[in-house]
């Protein structure tokens, strides 16, 4: 998200993003968005993690460093319909501002430019409606490859994030003091 500014978009991206099983989201955004999350994004922010970057060159370091494709939705010159992408690759999708777009940076940056295909005479879809819209394709082909038959991410850290997610409390006191988490029996609770 280039910074995305209105919480209720923030909110309606996140609960997209886990609706489709999207763990991470990444945001670019001001001080006021930052402060508003947690309220933006009620319930869903517990399932996905926001990560708040300070400007969109960081955000693209990081997930460049994930391998990922760089998709921006940005209907210009050399932009394709978002269901012509293979979104079984390793996929980005950067989402501009409601009033301006992305940004010319985050445009710059872009491996490819995406648009929603549009017959009425609105020039676009609000941008949370369009982020649920390119996300459902990317999960429509991902079902098909068969991704979500099993966990794909490391079972190491599949028991940490369980952790985190059962007793969020207990592992932020853990993180502070350095400490590791305790493992969990099959009922979930902590072994000690």
């Amino acid at each position: 998200m280039d910074n995305v500014n209105k919480p209720h978009n923030l909110s309606a991206i996140i609960r997209s993003c886990d609706a489709v099983g999207i763990e991470t989201a990444h945001a670019v955004s001001t001080a006021d968005v930052i402060r508003n999350r947690q309220r933006a994004a009620r319930g869903s922010n517990k399932w996905v993690k926001l990560v708040l970057h300070d400007n969109i060159e960081k955000a693209y370091e990081a997930l460049r460093a994930q391998r990922m494709q760089i998709l921006v939705a940005h209907y210009t010159e050399g932009a394709v319909n978002f269901r012509t992408i293979d979104y079984t690759r390793p996929t980005a999708i950067v989402m501009g501002a409601e009033l301006y777009g992305p940004s010319e940076s985050a445009v710059f940056r872009a491996d490819h430019f995406i648009y929603v295909p549009m017959h009425g005479m609105v020039e676009s879809l609000n941008v949370s409606v369009a982020a649920a819209v390119i996300l459902f394709e990317a999960q429509r082909q991902r079902t098909e490859a068969g991704f979500y038959r099993q966990p794909r991410l490391p079972a190491e850290y599949m028991k940490k994030r369980l952790f985190e997610l059962a007793y969020p409390a207990v592992s932020k006191k853990l993180a502070k003091q350095g400490r590791n988490y305790p493992g969990l029996d099959e009922k979930g609770k902590i072994i000690r």
